[in-house]
């Protein structure tokens, strides 16, 4: 399994609104793709700017293969990454 936690901070807060339908219409996208386990979107309350990905992939490549797919390719990558700051980690699983 591959998985990745992505946290997003905005450029500009007053993006929120739009960015979290951005993320919601990319997530749902990304949760059909072939490979996808699990593919989470959460708005930090505590910090208004902040938003993370939670990304479970059968493999690297299933996760490589999602950034030639619409979610990654016409929403995420020219809509949503110029208009934040992102710090991504790979991350093991401890326990399922």
């Amino acid at each position: 399994m591959f998985c990745l936690n992505v946290i997003l901070t905005l450029k500009d807060a007053s993006d929120a609104n739009e960015i979290e339908g951005l993320l919601t219409e990319a997530c749902r996208l990304s949760r059909t793709e072939p490979g996808c386990l699990r593919f989470d979107v959460y708005y930090a309350e505590a910090e208004p700017a902040t938003f993370v990905l939670v990304e479970h992939w059968e493999s690297e490549q299933a996760w490589k293969a999602h950034r030639e797919e619409k979610a990654y390719c016409e929403i995420y990558q020219p809509l949503v990454m110029p208009r934040v700051e992102r710090v991504a980690h790979r991350v093991k699983l401890l326990i399922e």
